[in-house]
């Protein structure tokens, strides 16, 4: 017998030892601590091998956050990718008070441009770290531009009838994607669903991406599991805000 085949001989063994003894159940306590720190170390490592990459723009590191200054990364992105002169698709999860679509319809004023808004406007359907289940809940935001449209609901129950109307159209045209969904389980599943539409050129903003549990797991996730390279090409807020161009 080689020594790979006792090793694996060992590794099954191993497996199947604790699985039927339970004895790891002992750190059961200590899950979320496990998941914590395990979690929080893949951001760390991921920050610190990108943070000198060439991007239009990148704070880290700064001791102060200011929200709005994730406006400079809009606007860059905006001028560089030449969004505002060119007919684009834009999505956006998570639209609450409608601040950010807002911005970005009237910043990409192109005839042809169209742009999608979801959410639920009844809150988180789940919790989301100290944020409880209903909570940040929205009016649906008035849109006065014929461009906008905006679709209630969860996007696990609208995303799949908008990609069944919409989708053989969105591949050949340039894409613009702020996710602001928040929680891990709605970022992937819309960045999962969105994948078959990705070309090169496109771009993908995070809103909350360092929130280690959520939006960058979701990336890491998503990027790992669809063999899908995303290059970051704007930070700010010590990554918390960060934008990526799809290089398929």
């Amino acid at each position: 017998m080689s020594a790979r085949d006792t090793r694996l001989k060992v590794v099954k063994f191993s497996k199947d030892f604790l699985l039927a003894s339970r004895l790891l159940q002992v750190f059961a306590p200590f899950n979320k601590l496990f998941r914590f720190i395990y979690d929080f170390n893949m951001l760390t490592s991921w920050v610190h091998k990108h943070k000198k990459d060439p991007m239009l723009l990148n704070d880290f590191y700064k001791p102060v956050r200011h929200y709005d200054s994730r406006l400079n990364s809009f606007a860059l992105i905006a001028e560089h990718y030449q969004f505002d002169r060119q007919p684009i698709v834009y999505l956006e999860f998570g639209v609450a008070a409608g601040g950010s679509f807002r911005w970005w319809m009237n910043k990409c004023t192109h005839p042809n441009s169209r742009f999608y808004g979801f959410d639920t406007f009844e809150g988180l359907p789940e919790v989301w770290g100290m944020y409880a289940k209903g909570d940040m809940s929205y009016d649906v935001p008035k849109v006065d531009d014929s461009r906008g449209r905006l679709i209630k609901g969860t996007f696990q129950d609208t995303l799949s009838g908008f990609l069944d109307e919409q989708g053989p159209a969105l591949k050949q045209q340039r894409k613009l994607i702020h996710m602001d969904a928040d929680l891990f389980s709605a970022t992937l599943f819309a960045l999962s669903q969105l994948y078959p539409y990705l070309s090169a050129g496109d771009v993908i903003i995070f809103d909350e991406f360092n929130v280690y549990g959520h939006e960058f797991k979701a990336f890491k996730y998503f990027t790992e599991c669809f063999y899908i390279k995303l290059r970051p090409i704007a930070a700010q807020n010590n990554f918390y805000h960060a934008a990526f161009v799809v290089e398929k």
